[in-house]
């Protein structure tokens, strides 16, 4: 362990914020890349360091790093979520990313990787997160990668509260199981992850006690809450439709069919033996669920 402050990238998003939230906790000094047009007022009055630059200009990175104990990087560029997101930052931002690392002499690099990347060389922004791992290790760069599954949280919102219209969207087959976590839990993971007892270039799986498909998280909402939980499922050929048609001007289309169809497949499915070992007791399904409906203000039936 080392005095020196944990650097994040991607602490603006969704949960580079919540990771820089558990270092505070933890009672970490946090510094965090910031893009020179994006805001920084909610991360600066919570007293973190703000380093400008970006995953584009190597420069501004070994700036950001130099007197950095560790890194955390959440980046993530096909989804544009933030203005001047590109695939890019997936590809050369990651490059840039490991080469600086290596260049700081970082003790822990800490990746947030995707489960199954390294199966996976049809879906690109997954097959780029095996290729991050890949650089940090011939960098030498003292890493470890967390592979969590799908962002329940995440992928359920979108539109609003599915539980207050009592009705999920999926798509593809809706009782396919695969692996599911919730945003605040990989926060905890990620910071933990920084003094954690793992061996340099580890790769550990993230998710629930088990495999869940979304009709099976219809079911138990609908038993914490007392009424009925349905699902709406959207065949997967129709996204492929939807993806030869906008895949000129929206490629992150094709990406997100590959990556449904690789749902299909029952193949998307965590080991969380090593997260057990490392971070302690595995959420159940029916706890995390529970939690996030909590979360979404909803009252919960034991």
């Amino acid at each position: 362990m080392n005095d020196g402050p944990v650097l994040v990238v991607g602490g603006t998003g969704a949960l580079g914020g919540q990771v820089v939230d558990a270092l505070l906790a933890r009672g970490k000094q946090v510094r965090t890349l910031v893009r020179p047009s994006s805001n920084a007022g909610r991360l600066a009055a919570a007293g973190v360091e703000i380093a400008r630059g970006d995953m584009m200009d190597p420069g501004s990175l070994l700036r950001a790093m130099t007197g950095a104990d560790a890194v955390i990087t959440t980046a993530a560029g096909y989804t544009r979520h933030s203005k001047g997101d590109t695939p890019d930052i997936d590809t050369v931002g990651n490059r840039n990313l490991a080469d600086a690392a290596a260049g700081a002499g970082i003790r822990r690099f800490v990746l947030t990787s995707i489960l199954t990347c390294d199966q996976t060389p049809n879906v690109p922004h997954f097959w780029h997160k095996k290729l991050a791992e890949d650089r940090l290790e011939e960098q030498g760069v003292p890493f470890v990668a967390l592979r969590p599954g799908a962002f329940l949280d995440q992928v359920t919102q979108r539109g609003g509260d599915p539980f207050a219209k009592h009705r999920l969207m999926w798509f593809g087959s809706a009782r396919t199981p695969l692996t599911f976590i919730l945003t605040a839990d990989l926060a905890g993971y990620l910071a933990a992850a920084v003094d954690a007892d793992v061996a340099a270039g580890e790769r550990i799986d993230i998710g629930w006690d088990r495999p869940v498909g979304m009709q099976e998280i219809a079911d138990i909402s609908s038993r914490l809450l007392g009424e009925r939980i349905k699902v709406r499922t959207i065949p997967v050929p129709v996204v492929h439709t939807t993806g030869t048609v906008l895949g000129p001007v929206v490629p992150m289309v094709k990406d997100m069919a590959a990556m449904f169809d690789w749902f299909q497949t029952g193949r998307y499915v965590a080991d969380t033996t090593r997260q057990r070992e490392v971070f302690g007791t595995v959420p159940t399904a029916e706890d995390a669920v529970a939690r996030f409906l909590t979360s979404l203000g909803h009252v919960v039936h034991a």
